[in-house]
């Protein structure tokens, strides 16, 4: 069981909270501190004591999504287990990610400042892609083990594979707010990616 937040970390997160809030309601440019500290319901000074700036707020909101990535890396191959169990394993993981409200809310801020800043979206773009290294590591060793002999270049494997995902289950909800899928449709689409990638690289 987690320990209570103290107070001072519980109205660090409620500024987090208030600034994926307003961000996505007002974007970042339009967004003041001020408006920050309303809506977290703390003083704007307490919100400087935490971040001495909007942008390092922001920079906080992108911490919190690559570690939100990082959290759902899938286990490495093994050789021992069967092929199919394991890519379960691996867009299961990538699934529940994918469905959590938190990371979704803070992709969407992501998104929409990468949109309107050229620079912060190519570093967003770089470190994601940094962070699904983990799927593109375990089909090169799929592939070094002899049980993907038709799989190609491992790192468009990797796209095609996750990407399949993010088709129902990651871009409808973050660009037009589309509700999770049900358990029974993220079941379906994950059965079916496998089935489609087994069938192309097996």
């Amino acid at each position: 069981m987690n320990a209570p937040l103290k107070l001072t970390d519980r109205k660090r997160q409620a500024i987090v909270d208030a600034a994926i809030a307003e961000f996505r309601s007002s974007g970042f440019d339009t967004t003041s501190m001020d408006k920050i500290a309303a809506t977290a319901g703390v003083s704007k000074r307490t919100v400087y004591n935490h971040f001495p700036s909007k942008d390092e707020l922001f920079a906080q909101i992108l911490h919190e999504l690559w570690c939100s990535v990082g959290a759902m890396q899938p286990p490495p191959y093994d050789a021992a287990r069967p092929l199919r169990q394991q890519l379960l394993d691996l867009l299961n993981k990538k699934m529940e990610m994918l469905q959590d409200g938190y990371f979704l809310d803070l992709a969407r801020v992501a998104i929409a400042e990468g949109i309107h800043s050229p620079e912060r979206a190519q570093e967003m773009v770089a470190r994601l892609s940094d962070k699904e290294e983990a799927v593109t590591a375990w089909l090169r060793a799929a592939q070094a083990d002899g049980k993907l002999l038709k799989a190609g270049d491992p790192e468009i494997a990797s796209q095609l594979l996750q990407g399949q995902l993010k088709t129902f289950a990651f871009w409808p909800q973050v660009t037009m707010n589309q509700p999770p899928l049900s358990t029974a449709m993220q079941r379906a689409v994950v059965d079916t990616a496998i089935d489609m990638f087994l069938a192309y690289a097996g």
